[in-house]
This record gives structure tokens, sequence and C-alpha cells, in this order.
């Protein structure tokens, strides 16, 4: 199952010294029984070459694919141009170590506030997350923005930058629900073709979507992986585990049901015992 744990599920731990990164990697493979990471850069604390080729070797020592590096610190749009330069200049850097580790999806904050985007701010965002979308193609991966904070937690403003940006390198990484302005499952369902990952949180989790949230995104032809999330710092190791089971209820069920349905649609011949034809046990 494509499933993975968001590195920030466990910023908690990370605060108090409890885990570091290849604990983080330890824990995906052999507490929770998964083939992926989802790398928050806080958890690795530095963009080193050495340290991010320690963890690419660690990453590939347990058989783990990269499903996608968020990184904070390195949003596009800010106010001040001298803030942007600088955030820029580290997003080059963190580009880098993306490769470096070996990410197949990389998520990088708008920045901004939510409301529309003046068209300062869209040519900005579009200038730059093509730029970045360039070098993430060259390099085997795809980068984009998450309805997380700032501008892009409007859909009308996500949408615009799909449609201008126009790259198979740039996705959207679909924080379910987490929309300031306008309907939350319209802002979802918008967004559903363009999904290049996910942030599965515990409102999505228990609040009764959970299901519904995913099969939209399995009709619209997501394959990618579904990226558990948890925030409250407290309890983690426990807490993630019960969303990530949830997620896996789902994705059994739909599987289950999708045999179900094919092994229906497959006329059955009505035998009572196998070593005998329907004719000697007189069915026919």
């Amino acid at each position: 199952m494509n499933i993975s744990i968001a590195g920030f599920s466990v910023h908690g731990l990370v605060e108090e010294s409890k885990i570091n990164i290849f604990g983080y990697l330890e824990s995906c493979r052999y507490r929770y029984h998964l083939d992926s990471a989802d790398i928050w850069n806080g958890q690795i604390g530095t963009n080193d070459e050495s340290v991010l080729r320690k963890v690419r070797h660690e990453i590939e020592e347990r058989e783990l694919t990269l499903a996608n590096y968020h990184v904070d610190g390195v949003h596009l749009w800010e106010d001040d141009p001298d803030a942007r330069e600088r955030n820029y200049q580290n997003a080059l850097i963190e580009l880098k170590a993306a490769a470096i580790l070996g990410a197949k999806t990389v998520r990088f904050d708008t920045g901004g506030t939510f409301a529309p985007m003046t068209p300062e701010q869209h040519d900005y965002l579009a200038t730059r997350f093509g730029e970045y979308c360039r070098f993430a193609a060259d390099h085997g991966f795809r980068v984009g923005p998450e309805n997380h904070w700032g501008l892009s937690q409007v859909a009308d403003n996500m949408e615009t930058l799909i449609h201008d940006i126009a790259s198979p390198a740039y996705g959207i990484l679909l924080h379910f629900g987490n929309w300031q302005l306008g309907d939350k499952d319209d802002g979802d369902r918008r967004m559903a073709p363009y999904v290049m990952h996910t942030h599965v949180d515990a409102a999505t989790t228990f609040g009764g979507k959970l299901a519904d949230k995913m099969q939209m995104l399995l009709d619209a032809g997501y394959t990618g992986y579904w990226g558990v999330e948890h925030h409250s710092a407290k309890n983690e190791y426990a807490e993630v585990a019960l969303q990530l089971a949830q997620v896996r209820r789902v994705l059994t069920r739909t599987r289950w049901e999708a045999q179900k349905a094919e092994s229906d649609a497959v006329p059955v011949r009505k035998t009572l015992n196998p070593l005998l034809t329907p004719e000697q046990e007189g069915l026919v």
C-alpha cells in the first residue's frame, strides 16, 4: 500500500530530542511496516551534503522510497524583496537536497496571506515555480505547493497557477479540506486531477469523510502516497498508529470491494462436492 508518515507527525519527539531522522526511518520500516519515508526538512536540520548522503544511504538500506520532502522556510512570497530573495536562494539549496535524498515529490509553500493573488504575486510565483519545475524534471521529481497556509489556501489561486505553469513536473500536495475561502470539499475536488502527494490529518481521518475523500482521489486517477500527518505533538507514536490504521482500513476495504465485484462478475459453477460433476450431484 502506498502509505507514508509525514515527518512533521513526530515534531514533538524531535523537539524533545527523543527521535532523530534515523530513528524516524527505523520507525517507518520496522514499527509501522511501511516501505516509504516522507521527510520534513526540520528532521534533518542541515543541508550539509555529507549528512544528506548519510540519510540517503539509510533510506536505501531500509529499502524505502522517499515519497515526499516537505520543506519549511523557503516559501516563495514575502512582501519584503530581500526576504523573497533569501527564501529563493534557500529554495535552490533545498532543491539540490531533494535530489540528493532521492525524493519523488517536493513541497514548497507559496507564502503570502489567504487572499486572491495580486498580479505581482502571480507573476512571481509562476516564474519561480516554473524554474523549480525545470530543475525537478531534470532530476526525476515533482515540485509544488501545499494548501498549507497563505495564498495556497485559496483554490482559485492554486488553480490559476496550475494552468499558467503548465508543467508535468508541477503538482499539488493536497491537505484535505484545508481551505480558507470557498467550499472546502469543492477545493479538494478541483485539485484532485493535479495531486502529487497528500496530507491526511486527524480531522480528515476521524471526521467521517476519510473514505469519500480517498475515493475522490482514486476516481481522479491518483496513484501516489497517502501521507498520514499528525499535529498534536502529544503521544505521537500511538496517535500516528491510529491514523495509519484508519487509512490502511479504507485502502484494504477498497481493494476488497474491487476484488469482490470482479469475482461476482464471473459465473460460478454450483456444486456441493468438488470431486463430483454437477450431473453426478443432480444439479442439472
